[in-house]
């Protein structure tokens, strides 16, 4: 089978997690990359042997010769990129946050939909090996139907180190953490009509809030905490890890430390590990994430190989987004914000 051919456009942090991911599937191959600055150029080029390299995203488009594109950039520069791609057709998938604004969001799902083209956001953290197993104790129904859920992120590591941009923006936590973690809540107990949310800045070194507490009214009636934080000290660090409590009609759930998974239910109690294989160029304590990264890299070729919609769209992302926003906006009234009011 012809190989699917790439391009990524952003050779920074996280970019070479996505690299390894493109060169571990066996039908893709990277032709091209592209960055503003020469030395991240290079580093990335000469890692993994890509000869075609480009400080101009419009030069690199100008000369094809691929069947998709990642952008991998920061968030100011996505629309563009995103609109770009479109302008010529090309397959993309964006890094999260999607966009500055849902205004920005909904204008570049309008721009892949007119032209055509799949867009995907690259939203990994539904595809982590633990998350996946929750969903598939939910989907088996050995719990019953759930009515509570809470979903949790708390830390104390230093992520400035590695991204000292984060500590720059008025928005931190929620933008960059906690849209995953609304993520996962959506994606275990579907969409939310009505968002709740109070947040804090305890790190006085950083420009935006490192805690948030957000509560979820979801359609089917279940109500779930999304509830992350930077500045939380811990007697064992459990970076990157995320738990998950859920309390259902005939039992409960717990993910917590270590992978652990207990499930409770009308059989009896199980409790196992579920942890993420440590890929060969992952390293601890990111090996979780960095799985994400390539489960959600092979489901993107799957889907453009079959010609489907891929499970984390920018249309589905603009729902996850809209809870970001709403998240800010709740903290800064101090009041409940519907959905509706944002997606329309």
């Amino acid at each position: 089978m012809a190989k699917f051919k790439g391009a990524l456009i952003g050779c920074g942090f996280f970019a070479v997690n996505q690299m390894h991911g493109w060169r571990d599937l066996p039908d893709v191959e990277i032709v091209a990359i592209c960055d503003r600055d020469p030395e991240r150029l290079d580093i990335v080029g000469d890692q993994f042997g890509v000869a075609r390299r480009y400080r101009s995203a419009e030069e690199m488009f100008a000369d094809g010769g691929f069947d998709f594109v990642d952008v991998a950039t920061t968030v100011g520069s996505h629309r563009a990129l995103v609109e770009l791609a479109a302008h010529h057709k090309v397959p993309v998938i964006c890094q999260k946050p999607f966009a500055p604004t849902l205004a920005d969001a909904k204008a570049m799902v309008t721009a892949a939909e007119a032209a055509g083209i799949p867009l995907m956001i690259h939203e990994n953290f539904r595809w982590q090996t633990p998350i996946l197993a929750v969903k598939a104790v939910l989907e088996s129904g050995a719990i019953g139907t759930p009515f509570w859920g809470r979903v949790s992120f708390r830390s104390g590591f230093d992520v400035f180190s590695g991204q000292p941009y984060l500590a720059k923006g008025k928005r931190f936590i929620i933008e960059d953490l906690g849209i995953h973690s609304l993520d996962i809540a959506r994606f275990l107990f579907g969409d939310a009509g009505r968002m709740t949310a109070r947040t804090k800045r305890i790190n006085p070194e950083i420009a935006g809030e490192d805690v948030a507490t957000m509560l979820l009214d979801h359609d089917n009636g279940i109500t779930s905490i999304v509830d992350v934080s930077y500045a939380t000290k811990l007697p064992e660090e459990p970076f990157p890890e995320t738990f998950v409590e859920i309390d259902a009609s005939q039992g409960t759930l717990r993910l917590g430390k270590d992978y652990a998974l207990t499930v409770h239910g009308p059989k009896g109690t199980t409790r196992s590990v579920v942890a993420p294989n440590l890929l060969p160029w992952a390293s601890r304590p990111w090996h979780n994430i960095q799985e994400s990264v390539a489960l959600i890299q092979k489901h993107w070729i799957e889907r453009l190989a079959a010609g489907a919609e891929p499970d984390t769209s920018g249309r589905d992302n603009l729902k996850t987004f809209a809870l970001v926003e709403a998240a800010y906006l709740s903290a800064e009234r101090g009041e409940t914000i519907a959905l509706e009011e944002l997606l329309g």
